[in-house]
């Protein structure tokens, strides 16, 4: 006499429950992540307590070396203000972010910072987060 089961389990997984929690995942970590985009120029910022992520739409660097660069562009100290009203415009928002190395002066960060102002934007200095 056989005694067979009616009721076969079947052995396969379905991935499909699978794939969806994959692109769930995906779309958390897209959503979660930060939009900024750091700046690739070598720039050692000065460490700060409290820290705020800015979207920037602007970023102006002063390296070690005393280069300016407007969104990673090179500009002459002469030309600073026009590059930076012209960002300006083409930006959403008026937010202009300092990225100073700092070995550089005071007086230039207040200076640019003055720049920016004048063009009715508004500036925030990037820092490194104490640990």
């Amino acid at each position: 006499m056989s005694m067979k089961s009616r009721h076969n389990v079947d052995p396969a997984f379905s991935m499909s429950s699978m794939t969806d929690i994959i692109f769930l995942l995906l779309i958390f970590f897209m959503l979660t992540s930060s939009f900024i985009t750091p700046s690739g120029l070598p720039v050692n910022l000065p460490s700060s307590k409290s820290t705020n992520i800015v979207m920037q739409k602007v970023s102006v660097t002063i390296t070690a070396d005393m280069l300016y660069f407007v969104n990673d562009r090179r500009v002459a100290v002469s030309d600073l203000e026009t590059a930076i009203q012209r960002e300006l415009r083409n930006a959403d928002e008026g937010v202009v972010v300092l990225h100073i190395d700092k070995t550089v002066p005071t007086e230039y960060l207040v200076k640019v910072a003055g720049i920016a102002a004048s063009l009715k934007a508004k500036v925030s200095i990037a820092a490194q987060p104490n640990e």
